[in-house]
């Protein structure tokens, strides 16, 4: 799926459900405690803090997709064309980074 159709998703969403998008600092603060919390289980399950009981049971793949909810969210809201800003993106690391991480020894 095109990130063009997601954002138009998260668009028909917010007009049937949510009444309205929240104020782009609100969902800033939104993206901010998403991340958190997307750093939590990371942090638990696959670094080296202890994983508590009830946290064993939270799922990365539905906190990472609260984080795209929020992103996409504050893309619609601000007017960016996200697959046209994503594309942009990979094309630039691409170039700056073809040869780059093929040479770095700490990757081997």
């Amino acid at each position: 799926m095109e990130i063009t159709s997601l954002q138009k998703q998260v668009d028909e969403w917010i007009e049937k459900v949510g009444v309205r998008y929240f104020n782009e600092l609100t969902n800033m603060a939104m993206l901010t405690e998403e991340v958190g919390e997307v750093a939590r289980i990371i942090a638990r399950r696959y670094g080296e803090q202890s994983e508590k009981e009830n946290d064993k049971t939270r799922d990365l793949g539905e906190e990472l997709a609260d984080v795209l909810f929020v992103t996409l969210c504050l893309a619609n809201q601000t007017g960016i064309d996200l697959q046209k800003s994503f594309d942009h993106k990979m094309k630039i690391k691409t170039q700056r980074d073809a040869e780059r991480h093929k040479n770095n020894i700490k990757l081997k």
